[in-house]
């Protein structure tokens, strides 16, 4: 009986500005086999499959285990992680492009660095700089703790964002990572300090009215974030801080 293969089309890129072609391979398969351990095996034995050396495959990852975000791609036309998206579960030729909104620096590798821009635009941090002293933290109730931690969940894998409609360069839309990191850091008792300042950052452009509230951030999201909950709680906030601004005229 002949060995199983998997057969992987991979949408290769020399630079931003070089044509793109796609190279088919064909590995032996494995069981729990899953699409990160098929790029590695890939990009230590660059051999197409009809013969031919190739150059070998750049791709980010990290942790392998869905924590750092790192490995999101294009999997069979679907944003999602490669080190989770196990091979038996998926159709082949398994089809393998980069992030589609992204600038591409090479083959599977985006610049995903608008994310941490726009995570700076809303102050997504706690200001506890070291400076003065705090005491002892504020108390956290387990209610609290519980509605906080999906959303610090985020791996800002920007799977969200591929997906968006509203993602794009017309609008300038901060994604709907975003809009949850400042959820979050707006309950947490020092981070809100900064709240009115994240709230007016998304009342600007780029910011909340900009969602069209498709619903496919959810869809994608590999942590289950309850994402549109977030964006239309942060959207009532933002409102009644325009409201404030306003009387405040």
């Amino acid at each position: 009986m002949a060995n199983r293969t998997v057969a992987f089309e991979i949408k290769r890129q020399a630079s931003p500005d070089a044509p793109a072609v796609w190279e088919k391979f064909e590995l032996e398969w494995r069981p729990g086999m899953n699409v990160i351990s098929a790029m590695m095996e890939i990009a230590a034995n660059p051999v197409t499959a009809d013969g031919h050396e190739t150059t070998p495959i750049a791709y980010d990852s990290n942790c392998l285990e869905e924590i750092c975000g790192s490995c999101a791609m294009r999997i069979n036309g679907r944003a999602r992680m490669a080190c989770s998206a196990l091979v038996d579960n998926l159709e082949q030729p398994i089809k393998i492009e980069p992030l589609s909104k992204f600038p591409l620096v090479r083959d599977l590798q985006v610049d995903r660095s608008v994310l941490f821009e726009n995570l700076m635009r809303v102050k997504a941090w706690v200001p506890v700089d070291g400076t003065y002293d705090l005491g002892s933290g504020p108390r956290v109730f387990p209610q609290q703790q519980e509605a906080n931690y999906p959303l610090s969940n985020c791996i800002s894998c920007t799977c969200c964002m591929e997906v968006c409609p509203q993602f794009n360069d017309a609008t300038g839309f901060v994604g709907a990572a975003t809009i949850a990191q400042v959820k979050l850091f707006n309950n947490h008792p020092t981070g809100k300090v900064f709240k009115e300042e994240r709230l007016r950052a998304l009342a600007g452009d780029g910011g909340i009215q900009e969602c069209g509230y498709a619903q496919n951030c959810v869809q994608a999201c590999p942590k289950q974030i309850p994402l549109t909950n977030a964006i239309s709680d942060i959207g009532r906030d933002v409102m009644v801080q325009k409201v404030k601004d306003w009387l405040r005229g």
